[in-house]
């Protein structure tokens, strides 16, 4: 009977800590949090078109294309590929999306294409793409678009962002976005 008592009173101070101060700690550091922990959301016209920190998947000719995600862009379900480079059905996979941008973009070389753009993000959720990822769609897109290259060169370059550590890249819902709003 003492175990008993014992181990009631264990459950009852852990549910306590764990499904009411825990949460509440947490809720609160959310509320000092940009958008008190709701995300980083874009807006069109006051409308949310999506987060600024989780991909979405662009598979429109008119529309720069992300990185490509292994849970197909479902933010419910956030994970990598669990196959590594020596893989054959991964290398298959890398090679078909190889494929499509040459098919899509004839003028590239297979030189031309950064890593990015054909391997999916540990998250599965990446919003951006290197700035050489989205300058090698700039053709295509002017051309879709009827749009001069040089302006869609220029909607990419004004939308790098710089890190203080890491590589440059570009947010591609804020570069759809931003292309919309060049017609």
């Amino acid at each position: 009977m003492k175990n008993i008592f014992s181990l009631l009173k264990l459950t009852a101070l852990t549910l306590i800590l764990f499904a009411v101060i825990y949460p509440l700690a947490i809720y609160g550091i959310a509320q000092i949090a940009p958008n008190q922990g709701k995300g980083e959301t874009i807006l069109v016209n006051g409308k949310v078109v999506g987060y600024q920190k989780i991909g979405q998947k662009f598979d429109k000719s008119n529309y720069f294309w992300g990185r490509p995600s292994a849970v197909d862009y479902n933010a419910a379900g956030s994970a990598g590929s669990n196959k590594g480079p020596s893989n054959a059905e991964y290398l298959a996979l890398v090679q078909k999306r190889i494929d499509t941008l040459l098919l899509v973009h004839p003028y590239l070389k297979k030189s031309d294409i950064p890593s990015d753009m054909v391997t999916a993000s540990g998250s599965g959720l990446d919003p951006n793409v290197s700035p050489q990822g989205a300058l090698i769609q700039v053709k295509r897109i002017a051309k879709e678009r009827k749009l001069d290259e040089a302006k869609v060169k220029a909607l990419v370059e004004s939308k790098i962002n710089s890190a203080i550590v890491g590589p440059e890249t570009v947010n591609v819902l804020e570069l759809n976005v931003g292309l919309d709003e060049l017609r």
